[in-house]
């Protein structure tokens, strides 16, 4: 397989975004080509890695092409040992404004309908175990199916003008594919109130709720998210890894299992390498030098 090598072992800067650069002997890694994609961009600098809806003039709807092509960077993100972190944002003034039902339809069969749904089904599954954190860079609004992908994010980050909401009851429908998501994201009357009225909130409201992280201006958008997945590149990659699976594997069991399944994965990430390092660092009062062991 070809493949080819990150230039600038510095730093690495894109979108408006720069990277702090990667540990010493990694500069010369080569990294696996990246995948063709038709309606998404995927860049990377450093270790971190960024996913475009790439259709700003139709406000980067959720065609059945673009879905491919978010889980196949998404696959590519999860094998490529380089990657350590994922951006995931929208190209132009809109984040996503939900599925292109257009696409789907057509002259589809009513179980090719059904089927192709398997798209959203695969894509947020991919998401909840990529083994690296995900931050959303809101960057415009976030409605429908681009509200669940948003909250598929680990952290999020919005612009002040972005605004949320499940406007399908407006239309006779109900957000059957993302409801799962927003479930274990939005307190449960505040997700009630967004599906059966339609109304949009604003990036303040959902921050309140701990829905977002942070809100910013636009014009600090950028320097915020860098801020964000440069802190997130410095951590261990194995730690990041197991602990990440954990919080979302843990969620639908019982109480008691989950103590016990958490007590092995503790065990677990205790005998790592980067653990030890990191204990032997604080010691040493230095920075730990992680390598994802």
């Amino acid at each position: 397989m070809r493949s080819y090598r990150l230039t600038d072992s510095r730093q690495a800067s894109f979108g408006g975004l720069t990277y702090l650069p990667r540990q010493a002997g990694t500069e010369n890694r080569n990294v696996t080509e990246l995948p063709v994609l038709e309606q998404v961009l995927l860049t990377t600098a450093g270790h971190v890695a960024t996913v475009t809806l790439d259709r700003p003039d139709q406000r980067n709807p959720l065609s059945a092409v673009m879905l491919r092509d978010l889980a196949s960077a998404f696959r590519w993100c999860k094998d490529e040992p380089e990657t350590r972190v994922v951006v995931l944002t929208g190209a132009g003034r809109v984040f996503c404004a939900g599925a292109d039902l257009s696409s789907f339809d057509g002259e589809m069969s009513g179980l090719e309908r059904y089927r192709s749904r398997d798209l959203f089904v695969d894509l947020f599954v991919l998401m909840a175990e990529l083994g690296k954190p995900i931050v959303g860079r809101i960057n415009g609004h976030a409605l429908a199916g681009g509200l669940g992908l948003a909250c598929s994010c680990d952290l999020l980050v919005a612009v002040d003008t972005a605004t949320f909401g499940t406007p399908e009851i407006n239309v006779g429908i109900w957000p059957m594919m993302i409801q799962a998501i927003l479930s274990r994201n939005i307190p449960r009357k505040v997700l009630l109130e967004m599906e059966m009225l339609g109304d949009r909130w604003t990036a303040m409201q959902l921050q309140t709720l701990g829905v977002v992280n942070r809100v910013v201006r636009h014009d600090q958008l950028d320097s915020t998210v860098g801020e964000i997945v440069g802190a997130l590149a410095r951590k261990s990659p194995v730690a990041m890894r197991l602990g990440r699976d954990s919080f979302y594997r843990h969620q639908d069991m019982d109480f008691r299992a989950a103590l016990h399944y958490l007590h092995g994965q503790f065990l677990l990430v205790s005998q790592t390498e980067d653990s030890r390092e990191g204990i032997k660092a604080f010691f040493e009062k230095r920075e730990p030098e992680f390598k994802g062991k």
